[in-house]
């Protein structure tokens, strides 16, 4: 269930300007997706200029990219801490006057786990995104990474949420998508969220899920590439 929308030069422009915060010495979170690969990219040119950074993959895809690119790699649990993570977003509410403003949906790739993981464990969460993934109300569905076992479970308990949920199919092979964990995906409809930061913390307490896609108070600026330069929101 990946995300279309957006023009290549505005995903270009956003993930060019996310890749200029990264610093020499630092450790930085490489997220998934066609924007975030854009400043994967732009890392790499960069390193082989001669910046020295030490990256932490969040996916397969964006291991390999990293691979591509001559960026050393390393792991969590190899580093003090992370210093900064980019990353992309499906949706990202865009209204200063509410509460949810930054408040993201992630997971279209089925990757929102391991982003999450070293999203959150960064000083600094910089979003990429270009301008039809920004909406005033989240209302796109809400990804669960759940235990193979315990998939019939979860979704009885979204149905009692009044969610929709769907296994999300592989579209090149029989049966269901398996993640870079092992798990499976439910897409799960609810409408329109009133209360994103409620609703994620609903879903986390539900035995059998992993993770899920709200990214409620995790990131710290967005760039919004456009055709001619890049929008800044910062949290």
């Amino acid at each position: 269930m990946k995300t279309e929308g957006g023009s290549d030069t505005a995903k270009q422009h956003a993930g060019e300007r996310a890749a200029d915060a990264v610093e020499d010495g630092t450790v930085v979170g490489l997220g998934t997706g066609s924007t975030a690969a854009y400043a994967i990219e732009a890392i790499g040119q960069a390193v082989a200029d001669g910046l020295d950074v030490r990256a932490i993959p969040t996916s397969f895809q964006s291991r390999q990219l990293a691979l591509e690119y001559d960026i050393p790699l390393t792991t969590l649990d190899a580093v003090d801490g992370v210093d900064l993570a980019i990353d992309g977003a499906d949706q990202v509410v865009d209204d200063p006057e509410s509460a949810a403003h930054g408040a993201l949906i992630k997971g279209g790739g089925g990757a929102h786990a391991r982003e999450k993981l070293v999203d959150a464990a960064a000083d600094r969460f910089l979003v990429v995104a270009d301008p039809s993934k920004l909406t005033t109300d989240l209302d796109r569905s809400v990804p669960l990474e759940v235990l193979p076992d315990a998939h019939t479970v979860v979704t009885e308990r979204v149905r009692a949420l009044d969610g929709e949920p769907t296994l999300r199919d592989a579209e090149h092979k029989d049966g269901p998508v398996v993640t870079d964990n092992g798990n499976l995906l439910l897409d799960c409809e609810f409408g329109t969220i009133a209360d994103p930061d409620a609703l994620a913390t609903t879903l986390a307490s539900i035995p059998g899920v992993v993770e899920h896609g709200l990214f409620v108070g995790l990131a710290d600026v967005t760039y919004i590439g456009t055709a001619d330069g890049v929008d800044v929101r910062t949290y």
